[in-house]
């Protein structure tokens, strides 16, 4: 072979051969470390790929310390997944409250009352007022994208309550 097959491995007997001789260990490896859960063998299959794409940067004497790292590092990419959606599993959901088909029924004719009283609004006082209820944006930062003085967007928030309150007595 000549030293230009060696600097890299890129070749593909030696990346076959790599393969062989570092899968089943790399599997093993996660396995032990991070359990069947977070399905080892799809990472050992992921790093494979990524050595393949960056064939040209990897010597063949670096190439299981790359294996390794890129194999470790989407475990545990995985892992932290894992714990956002189990976070997100655990947040109640509206489906699962104990509250009263009165008091639904009560929050949709609210909620529909609302809609349509936020239809009457002009549409600067909507904009304004969805920008800062809704989207929770400072005034200033309204009259930055707006292009309007902080006293518009009050004058705007103020007017979009005041016709709020006269449409819904009920805020």
């Amino acid at each position: 072979m000549s030293n230009s097959l060696k600097e890299n491995i890129c070749d593909e007997t030696l990346f076959s051969s790599a393969f062989n001789k570092y899968s089943k260990e790399l599997h093993n490896f996660l396995y032990y470390k991070f359990g069947e859960r977070l399905n080892p063998k799809d990472k050992v299959q992921e790093a494979f790929i990524k050595l393949w794409q960056n064939c040209a940067k990897v010597t063949p004497n670096k190439a299981k310390s790359y294996l390794y790292t890129v194999a470790n590092n989407l475990m545990l990419n995985e892992a932290a997944h894992q714990k956002v959606v189990l976070n997100y599993q655990k947040l109640p959901t509206k489906d699962s409250t104990n509250e009263n088909p009165e008091f639904l029924l009560e929050e949709q004719q609210f909620m529909e009352k609302l809609q349509k009283a936020l239809s009457k609004l002009s549409e600067a006082q909507r904009v304004a007022f969805m920008m800062n209820r809704i989207e929770g944006k400072k005034h200033r930062e309204i009259a930055e994208l707006l292009g309007i003085s902080t006293k518009a967007v009050e004058k705007r928030i103020y007017g979009a309550l005041s016709n709020l309150r006269e449409d819904i007595k009920e805020i």
